[in-house]
């Protein structure tokens, strides 16, 4: 069964966090995501504040910007989260928004070249190796964490473009790809990720994230076209599920079959009743459990 949950918008003031995490994990959502956009919230304090909120839901982040963190310092951060919450923290880093890379004095000559050397030097933290690496943009003398984490930590790499894509089904284990990716360009890129993944000889499990937008009630059409106008899409990235929890629960379907592992849903970034979302996607996720069990859908 793909997981399912949502996206927490850092449109949305960091104090709802705690609101939004405690109504996804109410309405039977498997894990609730929160990004961390320059210069909004913090990823690792949100992940923390929302892992604390709940008992039982999954918590993601995507994505943790590499440039910006010290690979030390973010396996640092992340084993003592497994070890706090164990496996119910969930991680993806990526390039980061270039622009925004460059306001923070972080921008790098070669995102691809910081991908190759951060995402398997975070990886061998992770697994409490003793790391010595000499690279373009990654450093470790010695380094090993004294607390590494007891169970498994994925570590996942957002990817948009077909080199920074197939790098990932190299690298990682697994991909996210963002909203505004409709299911068959989901589908190009998961194939296109598993071909790297095999061609390089890499063995494992590999997950595929979707930020999936999606817009519920009368008008959902109209009032996701504005979004996209302001995410500044075009074509067929203007993909989003619309309508009534049975109808999103349809497309969230054609994404799973594309290869998504997880589906998320991801609200208008001016959304305000996060109580509301949160239920309707719940609903979502039972349409979706039943489609896929063969039984009758118990939503309201």
């Amino acid at each position: 069964m793909t997981s399912l949950g949502m996206i927490f918008q850092p449109s949305s003031a960091p104090e709802r966090l705690p609101e939004a995490a405690r109504a996804a994990e109410h309405a039977g959502l498997d894990e609730l995501w929160v990004w961390e956009d320059c210069f909004k919230q913090s990823g690792v304090a949100s992940v923390v504040a929302a892992l604390a909120a709940t008992e039982r839901l999954r918590v993601g982040v995507g994505i943790l910007p590499m440039p910006l963190r010290n690979v030390a310092l973010l396996a640092m951060e992340l084993a003592t989260i497994e070890r706090l919450y164990p496996r119910r923290a969930r991680v993806g880093v990526g390039h980061g928004v270039l622009e925004w890379m460059g306001q923070a004095g972080a921008r790098v000559a070669s995102p691809l070249s910081l991908m190759r050397e951060y995402v398997p030097a975070l990886r061998g933290l992770l697994t409490g190796d003793e790391l010595n690496v000499s690279g373009r943009y990654v450093e470790l003398d010695r380094v090993r964490l004294t607390w590494p984490p007891e169970s498994a930590v994925p570590v996942l790499a957002a990817a948009e473009g077909p080199k920074t894509t197939a790098l990932v089904g190299e690298v990682a284990d697994g991909l996210v790809l963002t909203g505004g990716w409709s299911a068959n360009m989901v589908h190009e890129s998961v194939d296109r990720a598993r071909a790297a993944r095999e061609g390089a000889g890499v063995a494992g499990a590999f997950e595929v994230v979707v930020f999936l937008m999606t817009e519920f009630g009368d008008g959902a059409r109209e009032r996701m076209a504005a979004e996209f106008d302001r995410w500044n899409f075009t074509g067929d990235r203007r993909y989003a599920a619309l309508g009534s929890p049975e109808s999103v629960a349809q497309t969230v379907l054609e994404v799973m079959a594309a290869g998504a592992t997880t589906v998320l849903l991801q609200s208008r970034s001016d959304a305000a009743d996060i109580d509301a979302f949160a239920e309707n996607a719940g609903r979502v996720r039972q349409s979706v459990m039943s489609a896929v069990s063969g039984s009758p859908s118990t939503s309201a």
